[in-house]
């Protein structure tokens, strides 16, 4: 009896990751996910710099007035990567809007968990716009996890170092399934006269 009791649970295990990365290849359903990196880094510690604060308030004003193609996105759920040992940016990045917004950021989820977090987003959050803030180098992955190709969206599928004013739009049908036309690189101008 113990052999066949394993041979269930190995099973169940088996079907519960499958089912996992199933998931994570399909979107909130109805819904538009917009993606930002965090700001810039303070020059020590886990913050964000000066000009970092600057655009993090400019991100408040940014998202509470997006327009994209004349439809209104103003994002109504906050994801941001939580906070680790080396860096609390993306939270910081976001919680001017999020105040602003009357919203809080969830930060359930870190750096290596993008496919549980685009299955969050199927399971319970259909119908809506989300943003999420996360670390750049691991954006590919969240994008991929999302069901989006990153050369799609990025040069050579990376996001680059030094650019910080980039919004990733990606737009889902009924099914979850990613809208290519729909979906875009945009290069946000929240700080004026601000460069990448």
């Amino acid at each position: 009896m113990p052999f066949m009791y394993r041979r269930l649970v190995i099973a169940v295990i088996l079907f519960s990751a499958l089912t996992l990365v199933a998931r994570a290849q399909e979107g909130p359903k109805n819904s538009v996910v917009l993606i930002i990196r965090h700001a810039e880094d303070a020059d020590t510690g886990h913050g964000i710099s000066p000009h970092g604060e600057q655009r993090a308030d400019a991100y408040k004003n940014y998202f509470l007035n997006l327009n994209i193609d004349s439809k209104r996105l103003e994002p109504t759920v906050i994801f941001a990567a939580n906070d680790s040992r080396k860096s609390h940016r993306p939270r910081l990045t976001v919680e001017p809007f999020a105040k602003a917004a009357g919203l809080t950021v969830d930060t359930r989820f870190g750096n290596h968990q993008a496919a549980e977090l685009a299955a969050e987003l199927h399971e319970n959050h259909q119908g809506e716009v989300i943003l999420i803030c996360w670390r750049h180098s691991k954006i590919p992955a969240l994008l991929r996890a999302l069901g989006a190709k990153p050369k799609g969206f990025l040069p050579n599928g990376k996001w680059p170092d030094s650019v910080y004013n980039w919004v990733i739009l990606l737009t889902f049908d009924q099914d979850g399934r990613l809208i290519p036309s729909s979906s875009k690189r945009i290069d946000e101008h929240s700080m004026p006269g601000a460069s990448p």
